[in-house]
């Protein structure tokens, strides 16, 4: 059977200050900005994308900073934790870090035989790091984190589901992924070769509030698949099975499709090709603000309506 779904591509959450937002991601998680764009729909608004050294799916952590947003609320219905792998001699490095940061932070917890530790960013966004010696992707070594302890990426995300035996169905029939494990109700999938990166936490919530978006809510989970060609074939198969998939959607550094999945989650099916260096090399990533073709032509007014960024 053909590969379609690789596992994770990217997830994107909304944020506020967007200052804040490149401060906590670059500082304190130690993420590479690899990318300063616009929300394509609403170009007054930056879209920022961190990762790795050169932003490889499965890596790739975005924001939408709207400012003076106010804050979401975790619940059903939503993608509630992304956690990210650190090697496990990391553990105490990154518990002092966020200590030293006066980032609150709850665990060590055990989960699937994994530690884990749980925080959030400044707006609320869920994180976990959970530390694994089977990531072998190398951290983005930024001179602030030593590169031995440096995040390799994406884990897993979790979500929350009020009723988890259709996305579970969507996930194993549809979307190549193959259940690993079940533990007080959350139940792990992966996708691919598996490992990091590729798993899908599907958490049974019945007694969560449903979740409302805002500041620190996840907007969208994005799936990798190789090409333009193993696209169509996963968006032909979602129509069959009755989902509303959009048309694809040029995104510059990948093409998009998306859909809502039965819990009512936004997902995407996002292409590896062409990547973040198609429109700077690999060593300016993120030094410049690189506008969609249809925005050219007004780059001088949009700039001057974005807030600065500087990088520590």
């Amino acid at each position: 059977m053909k590969t379609l779904i690789n596992g994770l591509h990217h997830v994107t959450t909304l944020a506020g200050d967007t200052q804040r937002n490149v401060d906590y991601y670059t500082d304190i998680m130690g993420l590479r900005l690899v990318k300063k764009t616009v929300n394509f729909d609403a170009p007054d608004v930056y879209h920022l994308y961190y990762g790795n050294e050169t932003g490889s799916p499965g890596t790739i952590l975005t924001f939408f900073p709207y400012g003076n947003l106010p804050r979401g609320r975790k619940g059903v219905g939503q993608l509630t934790y992304t956690a990210f792998s650190a090697p496990i001699a990391a553990i105490s490095f990154w518990m002092d870090r966020l200590h030293e940061r006066n980032i609150p932070y709850a665990g060590p917890y055990k989960r699937f035989s994994e530690t884990y530790v749980r925080f959030e960013d400044f707006d609320g966004m869920g994180i976990e790091l959970v530390f694994t010696d089977d990531d072998q992707r190398p951290g983005w070594d930024n001179g602030r984190i030593p590169a031995e302890y440096a995040v390799r990426g994406f884990h897993t995300v979790t979500l929350n589901e009020l009723n988890p035996d259709r996305t579970i169905k969507l996930l194993t029939e549809t979307m190549q992924h193959t259940l690993v494990g079940e533990e007080e109700g959350r139940f792990r999938f992966t996708a691919g070769k598996g490992g990091s990166g590729n798993f899908v936490d599907v958490l049974h919530s019945p007694k969560d509030v449903h979740a409302l978006q805002g500041a620190g809510s996840v907007h969208h989970v994005a799936f990798s698949t190789d090409s333009d060609e193993t696209q169509l074939i996963i968006h032909e198969q979602l129509a069959e099975g009755g989902y509303h998939v959009t048309p694809v959607q040029d995104r510059n550094y990948f093409n998009s499709i998306y859909f809502r999945e039965p819990g009512g989650i936004l997902f995407e099916i996002a292409t590896n090709p062409p990547g973040f260096a198609v429109d700077e090399p690999v060593v300016e990533l993120g030094t410049a603000l690189k506008l969609p073709p249809q925005y050219e032509p007004r780059r001088a007014k949009i700039e001057a309506e974005l807030p600065v960024i500087s990088l520590k």
